[in-house]
């Protein structure tokens, strides 16, 4: 149970991390844009693949919402992603 406290409260500063990412204007807008799109997909009802079909339903939500916020983060900034990491820590 601890580990999954530990997994949930990583994935909520990751979360904050990026809110300060997408409004700093220092991040090419390339990354905005895939950050956007991952959002966009993770909240849309419509998938590539539906979710009704077991397993493989799941697989598109479960490789490419990763796969475009690791293309996003890539593209930034290492001070950026630093200044933003800071940032939230010091919260």
């Amino acid at each position: 149970m601890a580990k999954l406290k530990s997994i949930v409260e990583t994935f909520k500063r990751e979360l904050k991390i990026y809110q300060l990412v997408l409004k700093d204007p220092r991040t090419p807008k390339a990354s905005k844009w895939l950050l956007g799109l991952a959002i966009a997909y993770i909240l849309s009802p419509i998938d590539l693949i539906p979710d009704f079909i077991p397993v493989i339903g799941y697989l598109d939500d479960l490789l490419l919402v990763p796969l475009l916020v690791w293309l996003a983060v890539r593209m930034i900034p290492k001070e950026i992603m630093i200044d933003c990491r800071a940032r939230v820590s010091s919260q």
